[in-house]
């Protein structure tokens, strides 16, 4: 490796890391508090009144076009333009907000609910959709074995601060009780700020350790010290879906998920679907209500469908879609490095914030010494004994015909009676 192309590719990830700060997707469509306390006052009788700060996109795409001006021919500078091209599309999209165009954009970042997934075959849609029937199937289930523990912000906030810190030490994040958030709570590198009358659970506790924290935060971390790749250290929406998708993950693989966390993710993807089919912000808040029987928690779901959006319908926000994406891809992803022996990658996923398509150029990068080791791994990937030999059964499972013994099972279940057993 000459000093010139580390030079050159150094070079080039800082100009792509100052433009993609300033593209800071959710900040800038935020929706001011007052909103849902108008709207839901009003009884949902009319649409919300949002407005968007004006967005200039013009230093951003001067940014990006000074970085492709340095660009030449190689996968490492394909790696570049994939980078440079998910900012630009962001700046056109946050120029675009309120209108059919911001659609688009948002569907060229992050997808539309019927894109074809990787088996050419699924949708997003048809995932959620799928899922949601099974999780129907559990409907009635024994109560008392699902039941949840009540959890103040002041102790989640308690806990919170505890798992950072032995996390991260000197590098945690501060951890932020804040009377005014659009959501329940919200990660950064440098804070976490949690609502202080939102309410949460025990699971919600440790989704937000393992999502929040050990993914989101320790990527951003990671990507920190990446001096020669700083755009590694960039939230930029060309890497939502695999970093969405590992969180999501993180969830699953440390046993903090739960049934209603699944059922939210799956309500997003096909409230998202309604509103590109034209349903607007009141029809999908009713949805939502069904749903959750909540106002706060209704409105909360559906401002993240609308926001940026055409309230009226037609033209979302479609980033929830990558929750479901994410995950499938991740979890194959990470099946397919342990039945192809290169568990050599996976500590490739913690370097930063990246797409799992970035693999082979940063496996590269690695190589030459340009892609630095994680410096702050999750409990889980750092002692791999359970992951690693959990990815092998679940490779095997896939060589079973499963439909043949689902049918079996099936069969074998009807005639056994409904089971209700005090506890």
């Amino acid at each position: 490796m000459s000093d010139k192309f580390e030079q050159r590719v150094t070079r080039i990830c800082q100009i792509l890391h100052l433009a993609s700060q300033r593209t800071k997707v959710l900040t800038h469509l935020r929706w001011d508090g007052s909103v849902r306390e108008r709207f839901l006052a009003d009884r949902a009788s009319a649409l919300p009144e949002v407005t968007y700060p004006d967005y200039d996109m013009s230093p951003v795409l001067d940014l990006v076009d000074e970085a492709r001006r340095l660009m030449q021919t190689s996968a490492v500078d394909d790696w570049l333009e994939r980078q440079a091209q998910a900012i630009a599309v962001a700046a056109r999209m946050l120029r675009s907000c309120g209108t059919a165009d911001f659609f688009h954009c948002s569907s060229e970042l992050y997808g539309a609910p019927g894109d074809l997934l990787l088996d050419q075959s699924s949708t997003s849609l048809t995932l959620a959709s799928d899922f949601n029937e099974i999780l129907r199937q559990l409907d009635g289930f024994n109560e008392h074995l699902l039941e949840q523990q009540e959890v103040s912000s002041t102790k989640l906030a308690e806990r919170l601060t505890v798992a950072v810190n032995d996390m991260f030490g000197a590098d945690a994040p501060e951890i932020q009780l804040v009377d005014e958030l659009s959501a329940n709570a919200l990660a950064g590198r440098e804070r976490i700020r949690i609502r202080r009358d939102a309410e949460f659970n025990d699971k919600d506790v440790a989704q937000l350790i393992h999502h929040e924290a050990g993914i989101h935060v320790a990527t951003s971390l990671n990507g920190l010290y990446q001096t020669s790749l700083p755009i590694l250290g960039s939230s930029h929406a060309g890497t939502t879906r695999t970093q969405e998708g590992l969180a999501v993950f993180a969830e699953f693989i440390t046993g903090s998920m739960d049934l209603d966390r699944l059922r939210r993710l799956c309500d997003r993807t096909i409230a998202i679907q309604m509103a590109v089919d034209g349903a607007d912000f009141i029809e999908v808040y009713e949805y939502f209500l069904e749903r959750c029987h909540s106002e706060e928690q209704a409105f909360e779901n559906t401002r993240r469908v609308f926001r940026g959006g055409v309230l009226s319908g037609g033209a979302p926000f479609t980033k929830d879609i990558v929750y479901l994406d994410g995950l499938v891809r991740v979890h194959n992803f990470l099946r397919a490095l342990v039945a192809n022996g290169r568990a050599d990658c996976m500590l490739l996923l913690f370097c930063g914030k990246l797409d799992l398509e970035d693999i082979p150029v940063l496996s590269e990068l690695a190589e030459l010494g340009l892609c630095k080791p994680p410096r702050y791994l999750p409990e889980w990937a750092s002692d791999m004994r359970f992951l690693l030999s959990y990815l092998a059964y679940s490779g095997f499972l896939n060589t079973i015909d499963q439909q043949r013994v689902s049918t079996h099972y099936e069969n074998l279940l009807r005639s056994a009676p409904l089971v209700e057993m005090g506890g």
